[in-house]
């Protein structure tokens, strides 16, 4: 298991040229905290999106991820989906699916989307 630290990730996010966006859109729950870092770095607004795939071990406990509490319709944003992990890409998948009507980016701390700071196969374990 390896460990990424809140700093480690700042600094990494700082060697990044990220475009304007609108919003952020965290993908509940593990999406939150990256957001959040997200949200101080970019002085966007954030919304949350609640998916649910997997247990708190990581283990798939359903076939595809479902949107687990009602999400408003947003519409014509330029918008940044963030999640923690993306190992299948089933999720960031999905909730591309539910946002459809923007202009959409991702951006993952660990794994593959449009942005990604990180692509380690091991478990990680944030420090928060």
């Amino acid at each position: 298991m390896r460990t990424i630290t809140r700093k480690q990730i700042e600094s990494k996010l700082r060697t990044i040229n990220l475009p304007r966006f609108d919003l952020i859109v965290a993908i509940a729950n593990d999406g939150i905290k990256p957001a959040e870092i997200l949200k101080k770095h970019l002085s966007i607004p954030v919304e949350t999106l609640y998916l649910n795939y997997r247990d708190e071990r990581n283990r798939p406990i359903r076939d595809e991820p479902e949107l687990t509490r009602p999400f408003k319709e947003i519409k014509d944003k330029n918008i940044l989906i963030v999640d923690s992990i993306s190992k299948t890409g089933k999720t960031l998948e999905k909730a591309k699916h539910i946002l459809k009507n923007n202009s959409i980016k991702t951006f993952v701390i660990n794994g593959k989307a449009d942005y990604s700071l990180f692509d380690y196969e091991e478990c990680i374990d944030w420090d928060w």
